[in-house]
């Protein structure tokens, strides 16, 4: 509805301008917004274009599961590669003499089975949403919202920076995967260096790609929020823009209302991504505390790798949802602000409107003080009558912006888990409750003895 005004007010003026230009300045001015519109639609194609690789990208890792023949080949394929494959790599038979030193299999097997859960659990979800949404409703940036023409080269950037923080965040845990992979190879030599490279390429290639598939549902979340930042964010411009109450409102209750869908579409999913990294967290801590021998990176190097690629999912999850809630939260402070100045603001024109009413009080005052010392009632024709006129105007703006303030701070939306907010305070209570469950696993596992 704001776009709609503010496309109206743009139209209109454009009108009354061009009737007072010259012929050469109009046509100057016609140009300048056919470039505009040039420019809009190079953004509107290049939106469409990463859209387009976005939902390629997707339909490789097998999100996009719309047909039966997509959704056979997508889970015939993970449970190939993400489990039958390393586990039997894993179960593969050695005749290398120093493998009992350094090989667990235990540990490994249970950190296939974790990051298998959680790519399953990706899949699911996020398959769920595309085939019910498509990409464009799915983020948000469909045509029927009228925002697409104003938004296309944010969206674009932040799809930009969705792809990259990917191969950022991923790298790192690649090269610490190979580094683990090439030093196990070393030291646990088969009965040829060609196969002792083949168990490497398949482990690493089955890690990589169950890692990717978790990590690229984390970035989706992430670039949700993110695009809804950018809504947020023109919030705040719009305070200047407008005047009328009634559209504040009615363009707050929209972006709640995304929210709210963000929180029904991703609630499962996030809860999955914490119950299954907790537990893979607490099974590796137990395993680790009741190992009697010596823990090296090469039995337990998978620990730390599947740990850090766990923990920078969860991490890019927290990140966005807190981080557009703190935004939502900070709404009301924007609002608190422009309220202020509109109410006690000394260039603002309801200011000046006051002002006249104090005069307008001031000469009432004076009209009962000469009435009581003086009998002489043709004074009251030199002395304007009070009115109420723009006192009740006033104060009708101030309870109307009263009224918004209110209802932001009793609305502030954000993305919510069945009721809770995920901001800080919330992040802190996770932590202290991980924090307590791993001293409670340590007091129960590692002892400590004493000799006289």
């Amino acid at each position: 509805m704001s776009d709609h005004l503010t496309s109206e007010h743009q139209t209109q003026t454009q009108i009354e301008t061009t009737l007072f230009l010259k012929p050469d300045q109009i046509q100057l001015l016609y140009e300048e917004n056919d470039e505009q519109q040039h420019q809009d639609e190079e953004a509107s194609s290049d939106l469409d274009g990463c859209l387009q690789s976005l939902d390629f990208y997707m339909l490789l890792l097998g999100f996009n599961q719309s047909s039966i023949f997509r959704f056979g080949v997508t889970w015939v394929t993970f449970l190939v590669i993400g489990i039958v494959v390393p586990v039997g790599v894993l179960l593969m038979p050695t005749n290398c003499l120093k493998c009992d030193l350094y090989q667990v299999k235990g540990f490994e097997l249970v950190i296939v089975s974790f990051h298998a859960c959680l790519a399953a659990s990706a899949l699911l979800c996020l398959s769920h949403n595309l085939r019910k949404y498509g990409i464009r409703k799915f983020l948000f940036v469909d045509q029927y919202n009228g925002h697409v023409q104003r938004f296309s080269r944010e969206y674009v950037h932040k799809i930009s920076e969705s792809t990259r923080a990917l191969v950022l965040w991923f790298l790192p845990c690649l090269i610490l995967k190979l580094s683990r992979e090439v030093i196990r190879m070393w030291y646990m030599q088969h009965e040829s260096w060609w196969r002792s490279c083949g168990i490497l390429v398949t482990l690493t290639f089955s890690w990589t790609y169950v890692t990717v598939i978790f990590l690229s549902s984390c970035l989706v979340f992430h670039l949700v929020c993110n695009l809804q930042i950018i809504h947020f964010d023109d919030y705040g411009n719009l305070l200047e823009r407008e005047t009328d109450v009634l559209v504040f409102i009615e363009e707050h209750a929209r972006l709640r209302h995304h929210l709210s869908k963000i929180s029904h579409r991703f609630r499962i999913y996030l809860l999955l991504v914490f119950l299954v990294v907790t537990s893979s967290q607490f099974a590796t801590l137990f395993q680790i505390t009741e190992f009697r021998d010596k823990v090296t990176f090469i039995n337990g190097g998978d620990f730390a790798v599947s740990s850090v690629a766990q923990v920078v999912g969860v991490i890019l999850c927290l990140n966005a949802a807190a981080k557009i809630s703190h935004r939502a939260q900070g709404i009301a402070s924007l609002a608190s602000r422009w309220h202020a100045l509109a109410s006690c603001g000394a260039d603002d024109t309801s200011q000046m409107k006051f002002s006249n009413i104090n005069g307008n009080f001031g000469a009432a005052s004076s009209l009962l003080r000469s009435v009581s010392l003086e009998s002489d009632m043709e004074a009251m024709n030199y002395i304007p009558l009070p009115t109420n006129a723009q006192l009740t105007s006033y104060l009708s703006s101030y309870h109307k912006r009263q009224t918004f303030l209110m209802y932001l701070q009793n609305n502030p939306g954000g993305i919510t888990l069945y009721g809770w907010t995920v901001d800080r305070s919330l992040i802190n209570t996770i932590f202290f409750i991980e924090l307590s469950l791993v001293l409670f696993v340590f007091g129960r596992t590692t002892v400590f003895t004493t000799t006289n």
